[in-house]
């Protein structure tokens, strides 16, 4: 304070001509003694005497202190009754911001509830999720504990535990508190407490051994002499927190070094620095050598203090000090725009001004209240509407140095980024941790959930205690400690990992697998073998053995079987609209045709030889009339019936995302279930028909019988679509489609190899069989042409 005074009163630009001078007051710590301090700077009575003033001018401008909430508190009420301006350096509690109560109060160090707003900062920055609180219980460690503890609960922080220091007790609870530590989990403590009252916690956790915890340290005892010790070195070490920003006071030091008592003899308190430093006594007329024993000898007066180190002279981190610097500015500040004012702008009524030798304490008050003033190094000082200046923090953190050395390093800082909003800077590479690196310690109640789990609560526990679980089939998550796990977008199935999406397979049937490409090979031998056939028939057209079965019909149902195996080719590859829309209904039919033409070969086998016996009415059947009827009527059936299912319920293209896990078929649906077993049933019930005619049949005489081989052929035909109805049931997506292109295929084999095959073997090598006169001398000749 006398620095400042004496820098203000130096500078020539700043209050010209006016010297400020001051009264100090030491008010031990006690509330009784602050109060009277207070009367008698104000009254210059030591008795109390309020409303009286005898002091002659000039008077006092402005009261800087006291340095604790609790006295200044007091202190403020009645200072605010007479609007007496009051700048503390060292209350921190919110409660001064009240501005009715407390109208009249400033302060230079920011209000606790801004310290609580950045060490919950500081705490999400390092992703600590689980921390302990310990707060002396008075004003300054309870609401400190309490802003703290919400802005935690906000950002998703748990409490683990949180303890009070009780300050009325010797040993301040020490043991109670230190078993919460050793049984609790968390490894970060926030300490809302001064020096003094930590302490005796600190023994405690020397005496029980307790290591590897991050203490976070409020203001009150970031830059602590009394533990700044080596025994606490191995506890304290790595400790991070806030302390007062120590901003640049140019000359301070040469100051402190060059106090002397025979300068300044009206200031006791140096004299005692004096004493206590040097461990001397300075002499006056009241005392002899031998009122303090052998142990004590005479000062002589040629100490020096810039030789002895005694943390008075260590200008590393005054903080508190810095902020007494501020507040005699502030007030120089005011009394300088109260001094330059000019009439007509000043802030009271008509734009009067008042004289600086000559004013009342609710006048300067007015100026205090709109100050505005650069310091040395750069920063903006002014006080809010509340009274309280810029919240400004140094981050500190307790390193050890090379040769084992205990050091406060700023490692960031914590200040105004904006008029909005707070920033917190940290270097972290620079840091120093309770394990000797700088790795971050992690301190959480539970270990983070991976991408493709969510948090489970445990029951009864804070939200930061958890279980990880799974997601389900089906579901993701992506982010870490996901609450929930969501479904993929359509067409997007969970990765293996379960913390992304992926495609789904697109599945369908396709030439380039096994399967698909050994059915596409098959239908096509299968229509080349059909045209082979047919061509051999259409060659040898008028050989007895083609004329005996009705070759036209023979015709139809070569032409029928071809159309049969290219129909099984659409159900391979892409299922467009077009192939749903047609595919079942070609195949329908075609086989229909199929079956038509051999139940009208079986019924004209029947007809012919009993069109033999005398007087058998047959005989008008007998013309290839009747054959073409059976196969026109029984094909049309099947064509109204598809045109029909067609036009009421089509067949469609649709994706098929719940039959199988991960996969996305494209098939067809195909509108109406019943329809498509319908149409399967007309045929079973055609080819039953024609199956019993044609075993009925099987013995009749002749060379060459067709009904025998019609038999065997109906017989396949049946079993393939008899076992194909299981198998087709309990079959999906592309494999579903490749058994109905196999029944597809094999009963269109068994028809073509079971009739045309014996005949086929007739034509090319059994030519002595295939002459009329063999199958006459055989039995009844069957001409139908």
């Amino acid at each position: 304070m006398i620095f400042a005074i004496e820098e203000i009163n130096k500078n020539p630009d700043l209050l010209p001509n006016v010297t400020l001078g001051f009264r100090v007051y030491d008010s031990c710590a006690v509330t009784q003694k602050a109060l009277d301090g207070m009367l008698w700077i104000l009254t210059q009575q030591a008795g109390l005497a309020l409303n009286y003033i005898c002091q002659e001018k000039p008077q006092i401008a402005a009261i800087v202190g006291p340095d604790s909430s609790t006295r200044s508190i007091v202190l403020a009420r009645i200072l605010g009754l007479q609007r007496y301006p009051q700048i503390s350096y060292f209350s921190t509690s919110p409660l001064l911001r009240d501005r009715i109560q407390f109208p009249s109060f400033f302060r230079t160090i920011p209000s606790d509830d801004a310290q609580s707003h950045g060490l919950a900062q500081l705490v999400v920055h390092f992703g600590w999720t689980w921390v302990g609180i310990l707060a002396t219980n008075n004003d300054y460690g309870q609401q400190g504990a309490e802003i703290l503890q919400a802005e935690l609960a906000q950002s998703g922080v748990c409490i683990a535990f949180s303890e009070s220091i009780l300050t009325k007790v010797a040993n301040k609870n020490a043991f109670h508190i230190v078993e919460v530590i050793k049984n609790s989990t968390a490894k970060v403590i926030v300490v809302f407490s001064n020096d003094a009252n930590f302490a005796p916690i600190v023994d405690e956790i020397l005496k029980q051994n307790v290591t590897g915890m991050v203490w976070i340290a409020s203001e009150a005892w970031s830059t602590s002499s009394l533990l700044f010790k080596k025994k606490y070195y191995g506890i304290l070490a790595g400790t991070i927190g806030f302390a007062v920003h120590s901003g640049e006071m140019p000359g301070f030091s040469e100051h402190l070094n060059h106090v002397h008592p025979s300068r300044t003899p009206d200031y006791a308190f140096i004299k005692d620095l004096w004493e206590g430093v040097f461990g001397c006594k300075l002499f006056d007329k009241r005392s002899s050598m031998n009122s303090f024993g052998n142990q004590t000898w005479w000062c002589t007066g040629s100490e020096k203090l810039e030789k002895f180190y005694y943390g008075y002279n260590d200008v590393t981190h005054l903080g508190i000090s810095y902020n007494v610097f501020i507040a005699v500015y502030a007030i120089a500040y005011a009394l300088h725009d109260l001094n330059a004012c000019k009439y007509g702008d000043g802030p009271f009524i008509h734009g009067t001004c008042i004289n600086v030798l000559d004013f009342q304490p609710w006048q300067v008050l007015q100026y205090i209240k709109s100050i505005s003033f650069q310091t040395n190094d750069g920063a903006r000082q002014y006080f809010d509407a509340s009274g309280n200046p810029p919240a400004q923090y140094d981050v500190i953190n307790w390193q050890l140095d090379a040769e084992g050395l205990l050091q406060r390093t700023i490692v960031g800082s914590y200040g105004p980024a904006t008029t909005l909003n707070q920033t917190l800077v940290i270097e972290v590479d620079a840091l120093q941790w309770p394990s000797g690196d700088n790795q971050i310690p992690v301190s959480v109640c539970s270990v983070s959930c991976l991408p493709g789990f969510r948090k489970a609560t445990r029951q009864g526990e804070p939200m930061c205690c958890f279980e990880c679980i799974a997601c389900f089939e089906g579901e993701m998550s992506n982010e870490t400690d996901s609450i929930k796990c969501n479904k993929c977008p359509k067409d997007y199935w969970p990765n293996e990992n379960q913390n992304g999406c992926l495609q789904k397979e697109i599945e369908f049937l396709t030439y380039d697998e096994h399967v698909g490409g050994s059915l596409g090979i098959i239908a096509i031998i299968l229509l080349i073998i059909s045209s082979i056939i047919l061509a051999l028939f259409i060659l040898h057209k008028n050989t007895p053995i083609i004329k005996a079965n009705n070759r036209f019909i023979s015709y139809i149902l070569l032409l029928a079987l071809m159309m049969c195996f290219s129909s099984s080719l659409p159900f391979i590859g892409y299922p467009s609209t077009v192939k749903c829309l047609l595919r079942q209904a070609t195949f329908g039919i075609s086989f229909a045709l199929c079956v038509s033409c051999i139940l009208a070969k079986t019924i004209m086998v029947g007809i012919a030889f009993n069109a033999t016996k005398p007087h058998s009415g047959l005989r008008r059947w007998a013309g290839p009339q009747l054959s073409y009827t059976v196969t026109s009527v029984g094909t049309l059936i099947q064509i109204l019936f598809c045109f029909t299912w067609i036009i009421c319920s089509p067949p469609f293209s649709q994706r098929n995302t719940h039959t199988k896990v991960g996969k996305i078929i494209i098939e067809c649906n195909e509108g109406s279930q019943v329809a498509f077993w319908c149409m399967l049933g007309y045929l079973w019930v055609m080819a039953t028909i024609c199956f019993i005619m044609a075993f009925l049949a099987r013995k009749l005489p002749n060379s060459f019988n067709e009904a025998k081989y019609i038999t065997f052929s109906m017989l396949a035909f049946l079993s393939v679509w008899l076992s194909f109805i299981p198998a087709y049931l309990s079959t999906s997506g592309k494999y579903m489609v490749a058994m109905e292109i196999f029944a597809i295929l094999s009963s269109g084999a068994s028809l073509l190899f079971c009739i045309f095959l014996p005949k086929c073997y007739i034509i090319v090598f059994g030519h002595d069989m295939n002459t009329k006169q063999y199958l006459m001398n055989r039995g009844t000749f069957n001409k139908c042409d």
